[in-house]
Parts: structure tokens; C-alpha cells; sequence
């Protein structure tokens, strides 16, 4: 049954604050990506296999801050597919700290033929859409 959500769990390590004791904004994005390998991996995908010419760049990515994380806070990342196209998959993440809603953010990934160079846009295998749906909330 193909999936279109994950809820991926996760603890503040120290390297990722900075001197305030605050995650860095950088880490956001991170946070989202290891959300979004988690869900391939539930799917029985990984989405940089070893021996796989394919690759997922991503073509966009934002974040929205709401609240600060801290060293060892325990928070969650929901990760959706928001969109699903024949070269595309657009998430929508949201990233919480119980009630608390910490950041929100999208980012968008275009599925790559990685050789002969230059990387070349081609549309997303059938064994990995087959995988994958829209969320439908």
C-alpha cells in the first residue's frame, strides 16, 4: 500500500545548538531530510541506493520558525507528500515539540539521471511512485 506520511522521532544533539543554546536555523532543513529518508525507508526504499544512477536534488526549500528548539529537547517531524508529479515530489513538514509547533517548511525534489553528466531531469521509476502517494489532507 503506498504511503504519503511519516512521523519521525528525534532528540537535539549539542553540536546542533549554537552559543545561545538554540538549534541553529540550518539544522531545520536536516531535520526534514532525515524525515524524508525515514519515509522512503518505511516505503522499503532508500533514496540513494548504491548502485542506482538516480538521485532526488533538491530544487527548493523553505522554513518558517515558531518557536526554539533546545539541547536534548525531544520533538517530532510529520513529513506529507503535498504533491507527487511525474519528475517531482513536493513535501510539507511540520515540526513539533509536543503541542508546541516549532517550524513548518516544504521542500521539493526532482528525480535525476546522474550519469553521463550533466544530471538530466527524467521522470520518477515506476517502482518508486508505485510506493509513493499525495496526501490527501
Amino acid at each position: 500500500m503506498p504511503i504519503s506520511q511519516h512521523r519521525y522521532r528525534r532528540r537535539v544533539q549539542f553540536y546542533e545548538t549554537d552559543l545561545a543554546g538554540v538549534v541553529h536555523f540550518s539544522w531545520y532543513p536536516r531535520y526534514m531530510e532525515e524525515a524524508e529518508h525515514a519515509m522512503w525507508r518505511e516505503a522499503g526504499l532508500s533514496i540513494a541506493p548504491a548502485d542506482s544512477d538516480v538521485g532526488f536534488p533538491r530544487v527548493a526549500c523553505s522554513v518558517d520558525f515558531h518557536a526554539p528548539l533546545h539541547f536534548e529537547d525531544e520533538f517530532e517531524v510529520w513529513i506529507r507528500i503535498e504533491s507527487l508529479g511525474p519528475r517531482t515530489i513536493r513535501y510539507a513538514c511540520a515540526i513539533t515539540r509536543g503541542e508546541t509547533k516549532v517550524a513548518t517548511g516544504t521542500m521539493t525534489a526532482v528525480c535525476v539521471r546522474k550519469t553521463p553528466p550533466p544530471m538530466r531531469a527524467i521522470e520518477i521509476p515506476k517502482d518508486i511512485l508505485d510506493r509513493f502517494e499525495a496526501s490527501r489532507t
